[in-house]
């Protein structure tokens, strides 16, 4: 890719199929048994799917958990990275048991754009653009989080895929209830500037930023589909990794795409950096994409489609109300969204967790790798949302051993 015209969002950008991410370079063109009972019980209609925010009467007795779920939404039976990554079983597991807390994400990216599919659960957040000349709203750093130029589209995305209603319009989102902040840190220009970036991780954790006020809905996922331009892809910055280990230590999970460059991840920042968990791409088949990323530092892969055959998504800017952009920006969302789930599940886990329990649970890659070349790994496997949310909601295994007088084993 030429770097003078490279696009900021990781993902393509020409036509349908194109979806930058910010990068920080420019962008280029889801029969009971019956009990023991003198006379056997009438038969009992299979419970329906619900939403999965709805919370019915307690049945009689316990019903078995459906195994799947298909949201209602009509863009639903074209997404098929939702199927790939197994999110009907994830949410079968889920729908109609009340299960759940919403979690909060901030997608740093290129801000904010009003969209019916987050309508209640969309933030403004702020803009940490401090470059006027590149912001494209007359101003530097302010209040207004929103979207400006040609690609604002790019975080309505990254927020829809995470986060859309299953409400019969548009596209299904991995977590319905997930509540989404946009966080601008991308010049009109669709670069990003190392500070602006580390300022911004800062605030999405919660954390102080100096002259900007505390944001008051800090979130436990960070997503970064991007990664930062006026800097050698040599290895982290050292601004991005402070920040990093901040919001880590915050009890944020940092989740980024591994850039679009078909080159080693480790150069990248924040892909390189440590405490991040860098998600790549791979196709419909469970390939690695010639663009992708690849190496060590990539932790996990998921959907990011390759040309011809993207990432649905609605975008109130795109034809007839969708795109079908691809590239490592659709992949870390994926696994965002699902983190998301698994906080709400159990709010007490740690990002090393969250991160071990996706890389436990994913699926292996079809014949063991993701490229034929070993050295262009993809990380432990491709994510799986159904193993994921079941591991989480397992019981905790007995302690083992025997008690004995005065509580030693």
């Amino acid at each position: 890719m030429n770097r003078t015209r490279a696009l900021l969002l990781c993902a393509g950008l020409l036509g349908a199929s194109a979806l930058a991410a910010p990068r920080l370079v420019p962008l280029p063109a889801l029969p009971a048994l019956p009990e023991l009972q003198p006379e056997p019980p009438r038969p009992q209609p299979p419970a329906p799917l619900l939403p999965l925010d709805a919370v019915p009467a307690p049945p009689p007795r316990p019903s078995p958990t459906p195994a799947t779920y298909r949201p209602p939404d009509p863009l639903f039976p074209r997404q098929w990275n939702l199927t790939a990554v197994g999110m009907p079983g994830a949410w079968a597991q889920l729908a109609g048991t009340g299960r759940g807390a919403p979690v909060t994400v901030a997608v740093l990216d290129t801000g904010f754009v009003s969209t019916p599919e987050l309508a209640g659960r969309l933030l403004k957040g702020y803009d940490f653009v401090s470059d006027p000349a590149r912001a494209g709203d007359r101003d530097g750093r302010d209040p207004d989080g929103s979207g400006v130029g040609e690609y604002a589209y790019h975080a309505e995305v990254i927020g829809n895929l995470i986060g859309a209603a299953h409400d019969g319009r548009g596209m299904a989102g991995i977590n319905p209830r997930a509540r989404i902040v946009q966080v601008r840190v991308a010049g009109q220009d669709g670069l990003i500037d190392p500070q602006d970036l580390a300022d911004g991780l800062r605030w999405a954790a919660g954390l102080a930023v100096a002259g900007v006020p505390t944001n008051p809905n800090p979130a436990r996922v960070l997503n970064l589909s991007l990664y930062a331009d006026f800097i050698p892809l040599s290895g982290c910055d050292a601004r991005i990794q402070a920040a990093v280990d901040a919001v880590t230590a915050r009890g944020a999970l940092v989740v980024a795409g591994a850039a679009n460059d078909g080159a080693d991840a480790s150069g990248y920042s924040p892909a390189g950096c440590r405490n991040v968990l860098t998600v790549t791409s791979v196709s419909e088949g469970g390939q690695r994409p010639g663009y992708a990323n690849w190496g060590r530092s990539v932790a996990l892969a998921a959907p990011g489609g390759e040309r011809g055959r993207g990432i649905l998504a609605s975008s109130v800017s795109g034809p007839g109300g969708e795109r079908t952009p691809d590239g490592t920006s659709l992949a870390a969302p994926h696994v965002a969204g699902v983190a998301s789930l698994l906080f709400g599940l159990k709010p007490t886990l740690t990002p090393a967790q969250v991160r071990d329990l996706l890389l436990r649970t994913a699926t292996p890659f079809p014949g063991g790798r993701c490229d034929p070349d070993p050295q262009r790994s993809c990380g432990a496997g491709l994510l799986n949302a159904e193993a994921a949310v079941r591991s989480v909601l397992a019981p905790a295994p007995a302690p083992s051993g025997t008690l004995r007088p005065g509580g030693v084993r």
